[in-house]
């Protein structure tokens, strides 16, 4: 594991009633260089063009994509995740979009922080996510 993940746990045990598994934590512990990336949409990153879809689960398979390839051009990887900010315009969106999300964090246990709100920057987004990294210093003991 890249950094020190305090009070580690999976949503399936804290949200019993709700179709989730995502390993998550309460905190994290990370030394190196971070990379903050802005919230990322369902779209293209060289075009700027939005995915056609308005599946939830596809705009979070683009959104996640995004936030892999971009993570890996800061020479990074996924196992570096200490924080997500999930933003959705519909709760009734909001499982679908963390089960989606869970099969890119499974195993690294980030904080995640999820909010309902009323619109994102265009009309036909379901979901943008920010992320937040820490690339470990090399020689730090993790």
């Amino acid at each position: 594991m890249a950094h020190t993940r305090i009070r580690k746990f999976n949503t399936s045990d804290t949200y019993p009633e709700q179709n989730l598994d995502n390993d998550l934590c309460q905190a994290v512990v990370a030394r190196g260089t971070t990379v903050f990336l802005r919230g990322q949409c369902p779209q293209d990153l060289d075009t700027a063009v939005n995915i056609t879809s308005s599946d939830p689960v596809e705009q979070t398979h683009k959104v996640m994509q995004n936030i892999r390839q971009l993570i890996g051009e800061a020479g990074g990887e996924m196992a570096h995740l200490c924080k997500v900010v999930v933003y959705i315009t519909d709760m009734k969106n909001r499982e679908a979009v963390y089960r989606t999300m869970g099969t890119y964090i499974k195993g690294i246990h980030p904080c995640s922080t999820g909010l309902c709100v009323t619109a994102l920057a265009r009309p036909d987004w379901l979901v943008e996510i920010d992320a937040t990294f820490v690339i470990p210093d090399e020689g730090v003991n993790s």
